[in-house]
């Protein structure tokens, strides 16, 4: 209980537009300037059971809703301050679990019927002033006008009816692509796909129309052995023979792969000089490095 309220009396100055900004140092000596809560209490190292229930408590918060990680840690001690006192008065912790359960239940009634408002009623600039909110504890706090934007595009690109008529809008499928070199001011959105990779050349076209890719799992480099096969040779003249075997095998790799009418391949794998030379005769687009997920 001690622990509970010692880690919300911590981010309790935090709390609100007027909240206190916390100066943490690691062992390192990193400073970190904040009073974003789920920020502050990852930064602290905790080793007491309950207190760290309310540190993942802070940061699954963050996770599903990105806001309100200060909130949820204050509402908690409070429930188990009160809870506490309750105990003091000879009650049964089952009977205030079971009183804390009823009250949930009652309030998300209470909120579904009386408070809740259909998001299509609100308009776009709610949706502008909610994010702007969530952004305002953020490190991009100072240019919150033009995030919020960008945010309640990508939410209305992703959004759609469901067989249900209800709107959904799957965030996850919203992915964030970070880059060294610019302002974050100078941030777009792509309403596409977008890959953190690069072109396997320069000399390869910037653009491609009417693009048919192929995705791969493999790397486009010289064909090796596997692990413990052995070729003996006994004529060196042979030997070459084998090098170039080991070098058309990529080779029929490729025409395979545009043979069957790709002209962009992405691959996990990565891409030697031998086969960069032969594909820009051909002329297909070669990504290497892209990032494979189940």
């Amino acid at each position: 209980m001690t622990a509970a309220v010692a880690i919300a009396n911590i981010v309790k100055s935090s709390l609100g537009p007027v909240g206190l900004d916390k100066m943490l140092v690691d062992e390192v000596g990193d400073v970190t300037v904040t009073n974003d809560g789920a920020t502050i209490l990852k930064l602290l190292e905790v080793e007491h059971p309950a207190a760290k229930v309310l540190c993942e408590l802070a940061q699954l918060q963050d996770e599903e809703v990105g806001d309100g990680t200060t909130s949820v840690v204050i509402v908690a001690a409070e429930l188990l301050r009160a809870a506490d006192e309750l105990i003091k008065q000879k009650i049964h912790p089952t009977t205030i679990i079971n009183g804390y359960k009823l009250a949930c239940k009652e309030s998300v009634k209470f909120i579904q019927e009386n408070l809740a408002i259909n998001t299509a009623e609100l308009g776009k600039s709610c949706l502008l002033n909610v994010a702007k909110t969530s952004m305002s504890s953020k490190i991009i706090g100072s240019d919150r006008d033009f995030f919020a934007n960008i945010v309640v595009q990508c939410a209305e690109t992703v959004k759609f009816t469901n067989s249900k008529g209800d709107a959904k809008c799957p965030i996850k499928t919203i992915n964030i692509l970070k880059a060294h070199g610019k302002s974050t001011r100078e941030s777009t959105l792509v309403r596409g796909y977008a890959l953190n990779c690069t072109v396997g050349s320069q000399l390869m076209p910037k653009c491609i129309k009417n693009a048919r890719i192929a995705c791969i799992d493999f790397s486009l480099q010289k064909s090796k052995m596997k692990m413990g096969i052995q070729v003996v040779v006994d004529d060196p003249s042979k030997l070459e023979a084998v090098r170039q075997r080991e070098a058309d095998i990529t080779k029929e790799k490729i025409e395979m792969i545009l043979n069957a009418g790709a002209n962009v391949i992405l691959t996990t794998g990565g891409i030697d000089d031998m086969c960069l030379k032969y594909s820009l005769r051909l002329e297909p687009w070669l990504l290497g490095g892209a990032r494979k997920r189940i």
